[in-house]
């Protein structure tokens, strides 16, 4: 059976061509031949060749072989993984060896061996294959990385709210069906996401997220469909995109709801076409993804409204699933708020025994706003500010909502240090730029932190 790769063959004899052309026709898909070797930057400039054949010596009465060891370097500057087979009438072993330490793969003495010759090119597809295959997986295996660094917990719940985003989970996992989740912030649509690719057939590959809203639109082109060497001033080599990332596996589009118009129209073209193009190459590169996308956005009245293409939704959201608010989630809050207790009393290596009753009953009476990512935040300070075994109302500190507008509790102290974490929480760990903030010295805010047990 022919293997599935394209061959160019370059070499300024014509009769060598055919005969080339006639022998590997019987092994491998597409055969592509020049004369010219001046026509090869505008070749591989269009189109991408798994081996290249590369004749060392053009012009007539030459030898040296240095003709085919510039344009071999020519090529790799255009594609640094050109995989080149060099032939020649003039093979000796130190001109092998100079071209092979030039940066080519193999050599081939004119007149040849067919069985040698089809063997070897055989053998510098297998190695072309075998890089990529590499180079694939070192990028997949550092979103892996990543991925393993963070917590992902499992969807923590039992009332009868969550339990249907169970059910449709479970229906619609082992499918290759395109999914839209709907939420507000903080609902975790990122983690059913994640349970979705769990459960699907594509479990062992690569999940692969993308958050459009933190995206400016001058960048959302490149990390998703990549660029190589060359597209742009920074470009300074080849780097895939998150499509390209998650062949095979799944890719989530966090915020979709934030895509431009002109985005929205080149993500449809993918999802039609199966295949994309890095910036700045001409050739096409198939792939195979389950899409997931998420929005908080009410990304059906963006349609009716045109800001949202019609026919892109449809493709996006051939199964839906609506994440229900916490508040609408009647009994998860004990549950998700025992949950981060335990995270975090090992985090700040606490020892917390028990949770006072009134504790619970306020968090059921609370509304959530900022849903289960509040409860998380709110859980953690709580622990942080915990004196004693028991965790107490005072303990907990709920930020101001559009719908509250009352100071929790009157104690100076305990709005002391709620309000030297919120500086510490904006300023993401800076003490100066909290100190700034709350119009201290950064000595004041140290011997306060140390006052309160926030060091």
């Amino acid at each position: 059976m022919k293997k599935d790769a394209k061959i160019l063959v370059v070499d300024d004899n014509k009769e060598i061509l055919v005969a080339i052309e006639m022998l590997l026709s019987n092994y491998f898909g597409i055969i592509k031949t020049a004369k010219n070797p001046n026509l090869i930057p505008s070749i591989i400039g269009n189109e991408l060749f798994d081996v290249i054949i590369l004749d060392m010596n053009y012009s007539a009465g030459i030898s040296s072989g240095n003709e085919g060891i510039y344009w071999m370097n020519e090529i790799l500057k255009v594609d640094p993984d050109a995989i080149i087979v060099f032939i020649t009438a003039y093979g000796d072993f130190e001109l092998a060896v100079k071209a092979i330490r030039e940066g080519g793969t193999d050599f081939i003495q004119k007149p040849w061996d067919d069985e040698k010759f089809i063997t070897t090119i055989e053998n510098a597809y297998k190695l072309k294959k075998s890089n990529i295959e590499i180079s694939n997986l070192r990028q997949k295996q550092q979103h892996l990385n990543e991925d393993i660094s963070n917590q992902f917990p499992e969807i923590i719940g039992k009332s009868d709210a969550i339990k249907d985003v169970f059910k449709t989970i479970h229906k619609v996992a082992k499918t290759d069906a395109n999914v839209l989740i709907l939420g507000e912030n903080g609902t975790g649509k990122e983690l059913i996401a994640r349970e979705i690719h769990k459960k699907s057939n594509r479990s062992k590959e690569v999940f692969i997220n993308l958050d459009v809203s933190a995206l400016p639109e001058s960048l959302f082109e490149s990390e998703l469909f990549g660029y190589v060497k060359g597209a742009f001033t920074d470009a300074k080599s080849d780097k895939p995109g998150k499509l390209e990332l998650a062949n095979g596996g799944t890719l989530f589009l966090d915020e979709i709801g934030n895509l431009s118009f002109t985005a929205q129209s080149k993500l449809l073209t993918v999802l039609q076409n199966r295949e994309i193009s890095r910036l700045g190459a001409n050739y096409k590169i198939p792939i195979d993804i389950r899409l997931v996308c998420a929005t908080n956005k009410d990304i059906h009245e963006m349609m009716n409204e045109e800001k949202f293409r019609e026919d892109l939704l449809y493709r996006i959201n051939t199964i839906q699933i609506n994440v229900p608010p916490l508040r609408d989630r009647v009994g998860d809050v004990e549950l998700l708020m025992n949950y981060f207790k335990d995270l975090y009393e090992s985090k700040y290596n606490k020892e917390i025994l028990k949770v006072h009753k009134s504790v619970i009953d306020k968090l059921n009476k609370y509304n959530w706003p900022g849903n289960i990512r509040e409860l998380r935040h709110i859980v953690e300070k709580a622990v942080i500010l915990c004196e004693d075994n028991v965790l107490n109302e005072s303990d907990f500190w709920f930020g101001l909502s559009k719908k509250e507008s009352v100071v929790d509790t009157l104690d100076l102290s305990q709005n002391e240090k709620r309000i030297i974490l919120k500086a510490i929480e904006k300023n993401k760990g800076n003490y100066s730029s909290a100190a700034k903030d709350l119009g201290v010295s950064r000595k004041t805010l140290y011997n306060k932190m140390k006052k309160y047990g926030l060091e």
